[in-house]
């Protein structure tokens, strides 16, 4: 199986250089839309982009992730909330199971469902360790999933579930405080969390400015995503990606 989303991680992980991922919600885009968010995350240098939503309400996933793909060409990963949303002319797939909650479902019940359509969609798939943590508001991700978040000040029940789910065999921990969280996660729980783990760290949610994303790197995320905040001004990718690239190398 392809790995090759997944060996660039690794490799910027070991030298310590931060990626940035956009996040664009199918049910929020159109033509034109897609086409400047393109635009700008090529003249941005973004590092991924990310395709999926906790309610994709419309049934053009195929159509968004080729009109990406036909303009530009960095690789688009699915952000699946249902095991229906998967393209197959994406690139890869986090194949996300809730290791923060305690529904079966979203542990185990939908990959059973979704596994022979993963399996033959050609798509890499990156099994991540999903951990929705609580960004003081509800979020469509915890009403979706059924499930309580991380209080945002457990910061040890927060590590050991990410250790947990890398002893499981996840590729990937994402730590998300959700899509309208008022508050992202504290830099104090990204770095108890990257401290105790060795697989790449995604954190997304409630980040709004760019000083929060270089912040959130410098604690120990490997990747950060941003959706909500792009979504209501797309001229913050530059900002944004600027920002993450800016943490210096570990080794350059």
């Amino acid at each position: 199986m392809k790995q090759i989303i997944y060996e660039s991680l690794l490799t910027k992980k070991r030298k310590g250089q931060k990626s940035f991922a956009v996040l664009i919600d199918p049910d929020n885009v159109n033509a034109k839309r897609l086409e400047e968010l393109a635009r700008l995350a090529v003249s941005a240098e973004v590092d991924y982009l990310l395709v999926g939503g906790s309610l994709v309400i419309s049934n053009h996933l195929d159509e968004v992730v080729q009109h990406i793909r036909s303009h530009c060409s960095i690789p688009v990963i699915l952000f699946p909330g249902t095991p229906s949303q998967v393209s197959r002319y994406a690139d890869g797939l986090l194949y996300l199971s809730l290791i923060s909650g305690r529904n079966p479902e979203l542990l185990i019940g939908q990959h059973v469902i979704s596994a022979p359509a993963v399996r033959s969609s050609g798509l890499e798939i990156i099994s991540t360790g999903y951990m929705v943590i609580d960004g003081g508001a509800p979020t469509t991700v915890s009403y979706i999933s059924n499930a309580s978040p991380i209080p945002a000040d457990k910061n040890e029940i927060a590590l050991c579930t990410a250790m947990a789910g890398e002893m499981l065999g996840m590729k990937l921990i994402y730590m998300d405080a959700g899509s309208g969280a008022r508050h992202a996660i504290s830099e104090e729980m990204i770095a108890a969390v990257a401290s105790h783990i060795e697989v790449p760290l995604v954190v997304g949610g409630g980040i709004r400015e760019p000083e929060k994303a270089y912040l959130n790197c410098k604690a120990g995320a490997d990747v950060i995503v941003v959706g909500n905040a792009i979504e209501k001004d797309a001229s913050l990718i530059r900002e944004m990606s600027a920002a993450v690239h800016s943490v210096p190398l570990l080794h350059p």
